[in-house]
């Protein structure tokens, strides 16, 4: 079986079939799908994910292109629905410094909030790090012993190790099939392979042979395969591996 532990199937890339593609997840050995947040009104839309289907888990939380929408009372609202069935973590959220969109003071302040809270409440943490490392870890390390998991992981070994060395996990997509994947196969040769999670980002950067197309939890299986090529085994065993590695992060039996 296979979890994909980062999607976001309320994106609008759904609308037109989102009900008959959810149903098909199981035929391609999906059992689990975690839907991760991107602002307030992704958060209630994962919530009611949740609710309609008992395999989708759910993390609620803004992501840095929403951080200047943030409010306190969004916080609040964070922690409320925290507290609902099957939504077992904050995100994703983090730090983006690719575009100039959002200021990184704000970033980091909204960040900070939110990684404090998963701190609190004992609540593993989803983080989305672009070309933010040392700020993202800064901010991290300030709440030792928090779970975090780097999602869509596309940094060098060396910073692999040292967030492993934290205890945190690193999350792999389609990018690790694309020809010119250069950080992610050495990386996942390196660590261990009980740190590894799997996700799809869908409707984002889908797995070859589909790459372009419209991304989605079924290509899941694809991504086990090419990770299974580097680590010399079947991809139903890197599914078993990395269906075990989410439970434990989410807490899930």
């Amino acid at each position: 079986m296979f979890f994909d532990t980062h999607a976001h199937l309320d994106d609008t890339a759904f609308d037109a079939d989102r009900a008959s593609l959810i149903e098909s997840f199981k035929d391609t050995g999906v059992t689990r799908v975690l839907n991760a947040s991107s602002n307030m009104a992704s958060s209630h839309a994962t919530v009611a994910l949740s609710e309609k289907y008992d395999f989708i888990y759910g993390a609620v939380g803004v992501h840095p292109d929403s951080a200047e929408r943030f409010s306190e009372e969004d916080l609040e609202e964070i922690e409320k629905l925290l507290t609902l069935p099957r939504i077992v973590a904050i995100g994703e959220c983090g730090l983006d410094y690719y575009y100039d969109d959002v200021p990184p003071e704000i970033q980091r302040e909204v960040f900070d909030k939110q990684a404090a809270l998963a701190y609190e409440l004992g609540r593993p943490i989803i983080v989305h790090d672009r070309d933010a490392h040392r700020d993202c870890l800064e901010i991290l390390k300030k709440f030792p012993g928090i779970a975090a998991v780097y999602h869509c992981f596309s940094g060098s070994v060396e910073y692999a190790r040292e967030l492993v060395k934290l205890g945190f996990y690193v999350s792999f997509g389609g990018a690790v099939t694309f020809k010119n994947a250069r950080c992610a196969p050495e990386v996942l040769k390196d660590i261990p392979h009980e740190r590894v999670l799997l996700e799809t980002d869908c409707p984002y950067m889908a797995p070859v042979p589909h790459r372009g197309k419209r991304n989605h939890p079924g290509f899941i299986p694809l991504i086990a395969e090419k990770i299974g090529e580097l680590w010399g085994m079947s991809a139903e065993e890197v599914g078993r591996i990395t269906t075990k590695n989410a439970n434990t992060f989410f807490c899930i039996d």
